[in-house]
C-alpha cells in the first residue's frame, strides 16, 4: 500500500501534497497583497510583474479583480551572435567562440552531424541509436551514445559550470537537439545566400546576384552532411541541399551573362554542362554563352548535342525555351544580343 512504512510512494505523495498546500498559500497571500495595493488610473494598460513563474498582471480600470495567467515561458537573453556555429555542408566542423574545435571520434562526429541536420527539433534515442549504427546497434550502443554527448557538450560549452544545466546541446524528452537560439548552421545560410542572389537578378543587380551566388557556393566543402548523408534521417535534405547547389551555380552563371561577362560565363558552363548533361537550363545558358561570344556554330552544336542525348536517354523532347532559342540563334534574333541593364534601384528585402 502507499501508506506503509518505507514504501517511496508514500514519501513522494506526502512531498507533491506537501508543495500543493504551499503553492496554496502563497497564491492566497499574493490574493491579499493585490487587494490591499492601492489601484492606480493607468488609462486601461495593464502593468504587469513576475513572480514565481506567474504573471501577475493588475486589472483594468473598473474591474475589482487581478487577472492571474500563467507565464508563456522564460526567455532568455538573445545572444549578440550564436555560441555554436556548425559548419555542415562538408565534413562537420564547429567553430566555438570563433575558434575551430575538435568535434571528436568518427561515431561523435556523425552524431553531432546528425543533430545539425534538425537543429531546433529534437532527434529520439531510438532513432539516433539506429542511424549512427547502421540498424545493428551493440548492447553498449546506450551507454557509448551517453558518452558521446557529453562529450560534446564539453566541447560545445567549455565555459559551462558544474551541474548547470546546459544551453547549446539539450536532452529533450526521450532525445537530444541542438537550440537553433544559440547554433547556426551553414545550410541556413547558404539558403539566405541563394535566395537573395535569385532575388537581385530578379531586380536586375546582376554584379550583386553574383556576388551572393558567390558567397553560397564557398560556404561548400564537400557533401553536405558527409558523415551522415546516407542516413534516412537526413538523405531528403541532402538531396535538395546538392539541387539548390547546382541552381546556385546555374543562377551565377545567368547573372554573368546579365553582367556581360561572357567569356567567363563560357568556360565554367562547359564544365558544369559535362558533369550534368542533363540540365536543360545548364545547356540553355551555354548555348547563350556561346552565341554572345561570337560562336554560334557551338551554340548550335550545344542544343543538337542536349536533343539527341534526351531522345536517346529519356525519350523525350527538349523543353520549348531550347527548341526556340535554337530557332533564335539560327535567325540571328536581335533579342539575344547582350545590352547593359539599367542600374538597378535598391530595394528591400
Amino acid at each position: 500500500m502507499a501508506d506503509e512504512p518505507g514504501n517511496p510512494d508514500a514519501w513522494r505523495i506526502a512531498e507533491l501534497e506537501r508543495e500543493v498546500r504551499e503553492l496554496r498559500r502563497t497564491n492566497e497571500a499574493l490574493r491579499g497583497y493585490m487587494a490591499r495595493e492601492p489601484r492606480l488610473p493607468n488609462n486601461g494598460v495593464t502593468r504587469g510583474v513576475t513572480n514565481g513563474g506567474w504573471n501577475v498582471a493588475a486589472a483594468p480600470p473598473g474591474r475589482e479583480e487581478a487577472r492571474w495567467a500563467p507565464e508563456r515561458s522564460p526567455r532568455s537573453p538573445e545572444p549578440a551572435r550564436p555560441m555554436v556555429e556548425l559548419r555542415a555542408l562538408g565534413p562537420i566542423e564547429a567553430v566555438v567562440g570563433g575558434r575551430l574545435v575538435d568535434s571528436g571520434a568518427p561515431k561523435q562526429r556523425a552524431l553531432l552531424a546528425l543533430l545539425a541536420g534538425k537543429v531546433g527539433e529534437p532527434v529520439a534515442v531510438d532513432v539516433i541509436v539506429e542511424e549512427l549504427w547502421a540498424g545493428n546497434p551493440p548492447p553498449s550502443a546506450i551507454a557509448s551514445l551517453q558518452a558521446y554527448v557529453a562529450n560534446l557538450r564539453r566541447v560545445l560549452e567549455p565555459g559551462r559550470a558544474p551541474r548547470t544545466p546546459p544551453t547549446v546541446l539539450r536532452t529533450y524528452g526521450r532525445g537530444y537537439l541542438l537550440d537553433s537560439r544559440v547554433v547556426e548552421v551553414d545550410v541556413h545560410r547558404f539558403d539566405k545566400l541563394a535566395v537573395a542572389g535569385w532575388q537581385a537578378l530578379d531586380w536586375g543587380d546582376p554584379q550583386r546576384a553574383v556576388g551572393e551566388f558567390e558567397a553560397a557556393l564557398a560556404l561548400w566543402r564537400g557533401r553536405a552532411y558527409a558523415e551522415v548523408a546516407d542516413t534516412a534521417c537526413v538523405r531528403p535534405d541532402v538531396a535538395r541541399l546538392e539541387e539548390l547547389r547546382l541552381s546556385v551555380v546555374e543562377g551565377r552563371c545567368a547573372a554573368l551573362l546579365a553582367a556581360g561577362a561572357h567569356e567567363i560565363a563560357v568556360a565554367e558552363l562547359e564544365a558544369f554542362v559535362q558533369t550534368h548533361p542533363l540540365r536543360e537550363y545548364g545547356c540553355e545558358l551555354l548555348s547563350l554563352a556561346l552565341y554572345r561570344a561570337g560562336r554560334q556554330a557551338g551554340a548550335l552544336a550545344v542544343l543538337r548535342t542536349n536533343r539527341k542525348r534526351l531522345a536517346d536517354e529519356l525519350g523525350v523532347d527538349p523543353r520549348p525555351a531550347l527548341q526556340l532559342l535554337e530557332q533564335q540563334i539560327l535567325n540571328q534574333a536581335p533579342s539575344l544580343d547582350w545590352r547593359p541593364q539599367p542600374r538597378a534601384v535598391a530595394k528591400s528585402a
